[in-house]
């Protein structure tokens, strides 16, 4: 009976040296970072579902819960608000649909974030993994938060513009030029990273 073989020197892979393995493991002082940020969402749960209480509250004559998402969403006007119109019902659901899209920015930084820079989560073949996440890279997440920042800008400024009203006009201009730059530069990232994509593919 053959004796089973023992691997060579060789092809035994060396352990790391102290001091690579100690900064390779520094990767795991992210992980507090992501934790804070899985507690910000948190927050951010019950700040949605508080605006959503007093929506409902108002729509069956809560003046105080009225007053509440007047105040919240910053809206003026000459004659006494007595009950729920089409402006507040959409500046608040707008203002909703912005807590959303500041969620989503914050499980693509969270789950995207830690699955590139501290460690795997093998999360193949499980029903709920996000499609995004089984190609995801610094590369490619890079370009999804650039991408989601502009979706929640222009949440801010449909915002801004439906109560333009109580708004200065520096203000819509300035809101309108951050937009406007937000944008441009997700195209120069985008831009950017298919040059680089293309380099990559020619060089190989």
């Amino acid at each position: 009976m053959a004796s089973p073989k023992t691997p060579s020197p060789s092809s035994r892979k060396p352990g790391m040296r102290p001091l690579p393995n100690l900064i390779f493991a520094s990767r795991w002082l992210q992980l507090p970072l992501y934790l804070g940020l899985i507690a910000a969402q948190a927050v951010y749960v019950v700040h949605f579902l508080l605006e959503l209480l007093h929506l409902v509250e108002a729509a069956f004559g809560s003046q105080t819960a009225l007053q509440a998402l007047v105040t919240s969403i910053g809206y003026k006007s000459d004659v006494e608000i007595k009950h729920l119109n089409e402006t507040i019902i959409m500046l608040v659901v707008l203002a909703l649909i912005d807590v959303v899209m500041i969620s989503n920015l914050l499980i693509m930084v969270i789950v995207g974030g830690y699955e590139t820079f501290v460690s795997r989560m093998d999360l193949d073949g499980h029903p709920d993994q996000p499609e995004w996440l089984s190609h995801v890279n610094a590369s490619v997440l890079k370009v999804k938060l650039a991408t989601a920042i502009i979706g929640i800008s222009s949440i801010h400024l449909l915002k801004t513009f439906i109560n333009a009203a109580n708004y200065d006009v520096k203000v819509l201009m300035w809101q309108t030029i951050i937009h406007v730059t937000f944008l441009l530069s997700a195209i120069a990232i985008a831009y950017t990273d298919t040059l680089l994509n293309s380099a990559h593919a020619k060089s190989h």
